[in-house]
């Protein structure tokens, strides 16, 4: 009988990563980044790493979340019994309320737990997971943010540089000027981009009902929008279900849903056409792929919100995976400053095959006192704030895979 691998250590940490200048989307500014990251240790020296978003403010929320109250429960664990310690964490958190910061705390632990298993066995993630893709999966450029003095010629030529380096599906943001005005920068992009090309329109919950949402979607939809997403509050499942009556243009939304059971009752609102679910706030790996089955069974695609790194390996292992999000800029997503990002192949996202799961590696300047393990020691894994200076690139790689892109 295999002997258990038990958890000796949980740490965690937050980190704020600055933006070089202000980005602006529908309904909100953004000046800096907060990054929740934890690790688990286990007696046999093997470690995972686990990491999410926690918002541009209050990140250390979800940091608080692993060391008070999901920690605990953690060490003296088998660490290969996943299923098992979601379950237990998942039922402490009743009180606390089960979305939010606390299931992004419960989620990177989750996939904390996934990275130890696979790098345990030296197997990359996607193929530990059972593997679909061979060795790469498709990718849309995200971008097309509103900053100061750009204007929908400039906006093109962004998104057109996107189709130059291969990408065949681009994403903007829309919902922040009025009517005509975004008409305009749309009516830019796709003249940039050209009729073949997937745009994607993102309206980070920029309307409040629909009759006002759908004056915006008579503009649209003349240009083909693959799809509109978060036209609404994640919370308002009703407005977006009305609004896939009333467009023809299919709705995108799930990334800032948690558990199955919400995830559930959009597909049985038919309020979503196509599903974002983030495993950084969903629930960990271990419900990402629960509540990918669930939308399997609705004949429902993934494309996953954010972290290309890690969502390549969960795409790469699903049927019904469509795309990852890939940043070329990373002023947005600012994360790879503390990370190194995913090899890209032409509007393709690569499995990093030769290296065990996700295998996120930090760089930071640390600027406060140690953070204290749950085990009571202190260590290297401390607060702090990166430099702004990004580690040593991936290779960005030009040659073609054997995988067929997906339009």
């Amino acid at each position: 009988m295999a002997r258990p691998s038990t958890i000796r250590t949980v740490e965690a940490r937050t980190i704020r990563v600055p933006l070089d200048s202000p980005t602006s989307f529908s309904t909100r500014q953004v000046h800096h980044r907060d990054y929740a990251v934890t690790r688990v240790t286990t007696d046999d020296g093997v470690r995972g790493i686990g990491f999410c978003y926690g918002g541009s403010d209050a990140g250390s929320l979800v940091t608080q979340g692993v060391r008070e109250l999901f920690a605990p429960l953690l060490i003296g664990e088998d660490a290969t019994r996943v299923e098992g310690l979601w379950d237990k964490m998942y039922a402490s958190g009743l009180l606390q309320g089960r979305a939010g910061s606390l299931m992004r705390s419960l989620s990177i632990l989750d996939i904390a737990l996934w990275d130890r298993n696979a790098r345990a066995v030296a197997m990359p993630l996607h193929r530990y997971l059972g593997g679909y893709h061979d060795e790469s999966v498709p990718a849309y450029a995200s971008g097309g943010y509103y900053l100061d003095g750009k204007s929908p010629e400039a906006l093109g030529e962004e998104l057109a540089g996107y189709v130059a380096l291969g990408f065949e599906a681009v994403k903007m943001k829309v919902g922040r000027l009025d009517p005509a005005g975004e008409e305009a920068r749309i009516r830019a992009a796709r003249e940039a981009i050209g009729p073949d090309v997937l745009l994607m329109l993102d309206a980070n919950n920029a309307w409040s009902d629909l009759p006002t949402c759908l004056r915006f979607m008579d503009r649209y939809e003349p240009y083909d929008p693959y799809w509109i997403e978060e036209p609404f509050s994640p919370d308002d499942i009703a407005n977006h279900a009305r609004l896939a009556q009333n467009t023809r243009v299919p709705v995108a939304t799930g990334e800032i849903e948690a558990g199955r059971w919400r995830f559930k009752e959009l597909l049985d609102q038919d309020a979503a056409a196509i599903l974002q679910t983030d495993a950084a706030v969903c629930g960990g790996i271990s419900e990402y792929r629960r509540s990918g089955a669930t939308a399997a069974s609705y004949g429902v695609k993934l494309c996953p919100h954010w972290f290309h790194d890690l969502h390549v390996h969960l795409v790469g292992s699903a049927a019904n995976g469509q795309f990852v999000e890939y940043f070329p800029d990373d002023q947005v997503l600012n994360f790879r400053r503390a990370d190194r990002p995913a090899a890209r192949d032409e509007g393709r996202t690569a499995h990093p095959a030769d290296r065990a799961g996700p295998r996120l590696r930090l760089s930071t300047t640390r600027r406060s006192t140690p953070s204290p393990s749950t085990t009571g020691r202190r260590d290297r894994f401390r607060e702090g704030e990166t430099t702004g200076r990004p580690r040593r690139r991936r290779r960005i790689l030009r040659g073609k895979t054997p995988c067929r892109p997906m339009r």
